[in-house]
């Protein structure tokens, strides 16, 4: 299996980024790509600019590489109970160039943040939204506290109920 995974963060100390990787670990017999979504910055969408531009090279490579992988995990950081415009900015680019982006793709939907909520506002937005974008979403989970569940040397969560419930999430794209 060919196994794309990102944080949906521009941020370089992303914990969804350490997240997303750990949980992509756990999936038996992956290839794994971790992306790093700033390898994709464009200017802010506007219409104007998409008459300008057209499609940029960068919506066409990031549509390329969902494309081409066999399932999706996505880590979304939370900015105001919201999509961090980084990924806000590269979902609307990629969806002028086909509004079913995700192309049907199996996914696990993530979220953590450091506090109680676990990002879970943002997460409700994706897991929601998905399946009008052509993603298959198999699991979601938000995992709150993060640094009170992720043992960050280790780069492993830390608390066994949540663990088991990352591995039972992840299980789901082998199905």
């Amino acid at each position: 299996m060919k196994l794309l995974a990102f944080a949906a963060t521009s941020s370089s100390k992303s914990i969804n980024k350490q997240l997303v990787t750990y949980a992509a670990s756990l999936v038996a017999d992956a290839s794994v790509e971790i992306l790093d979504i700033n390898d994709y910055e464009m200017p802010l969408f506007s219409q104007d600019k998409e008459e300008v531009l057209g499609q940029p090279e960068q919506a066409k490579a990031f549509y390329a590489k969902l494309g081409q992988a066999d399932a999706i995990i996505i880590s979304f950081a939370e900015h105001n109970g919201s999509y961090t415009a980084a990924y806000k900015n590269l979902f609307d680019w990629t969806s002028r160039i086909d509004m079913k982006l995700f192309q049907n793709k199996p996914m696990v939907l993530l979220a953590t943040s450091p506090g109680p909520g676990g990002a879970a506002t943002v997460l409700a937005a994706a897991t929601g939204s998905a399946p009008y974008f052509a993603a298959d979403v198999k699991a979601s989970l938000s995992i709150p506290s993060f640094f009170d569940n992720f043992d960050s040397e280790k780069q492993q969560i830390s608390n066994p109920e949540i663990l088991d419930k990352l591995q039972s999430a992840v299980s789901q794209l082998n199905n």
